[in-house]
């Protein structure tokens, strides 16, 4: 069982940065892909960005290439994604989620557990 707790959330002005982090629980969170994903009102969720367990290979949507960097800290159970250059199109709640033995996928069904979500507006 992995327990995630999103955090970092807020309002920012377009242009702006936000860092959102993702704290894990158990002693395992090295054998998890980690995923973030985010669900704008009356829109399906959509994947963001993930990032292997060990790190080394990331991936990107294109909507946030170039913008967005996902890094994780296995020996503080931590994964993080960095946002700039924020849109207003970025205005959602933001879910990290974690697949056990994955490789990074950008299918939500792929994430064997979820945070409770962050929100993230961004104004114009």
């Amino acid at each position: 069982q992995v327990q995630l707790v999103e955090a970092g959330g807020g309002l920012v002005q377009a242009g702006a940065s936000l860092r959102l982090s993702c704290a894990a629980s158990g002693r395992t969170f090295s054998f998890y892909a980690m995923g973030w994903f985010r669900q704008a009102p009356g829109k399906e969720r959509e994947f963001v960005a993930a990032i292997s367990f060990s790190g080394s290979s990331t991936y990107y949507a294109d909507s946030v290439k170039g913008r967005f960097t996902t890094s994780r800290d296995n020996a503080k159970n931590t994964v993080s994604l960095q946002m700039n250059s924020l849109k207003p199109e970025d205005t959602a709640v933001y879910y990290c989620a974690a697949d056990k033995w994955g490789s990074g996928s950008s299918d939500a069904n792929s994430y064997d557990y979820w945070g409770q979500g962050t929100q993230v507006t961004v104004s114009s």
